[in-house]
């Protein structure tokens, strides 16, 4: 994921799927109890099978042609 921060990553995410969502596809619990970016990021810097299954939702996601598809 060259160039692309995790922030980017969480960030699009939920804007494209939603906390909701986001916690249905990975049940992780900062995704479903007081969700904030913040939190995620923590969680997700030091939880290293985590951040892997959130990169491979962000590589999954569909995107419009507005966005960066570089991966």
């Amino acid at each position: 994921m060259h160039g692309i921060t995790l922030e980017t990553i969480v960030t699009e995410l939920v804007a494209h799927y939603g906390w909701v969502e986001l916690a249905g596809h990975i049940p992780i619990r900062c995704f479903s109890s007081e969700p904030s970016i913040s939190s995620s990021l923590k969680f997700l810097r030091k939880t290293p099978w985590a951040r892997e299954k959130v990169e491979g939702l962000y590589c999954d996601m569909p995107r419009g042609t507005g966005h960066d598809t570089r991966i």
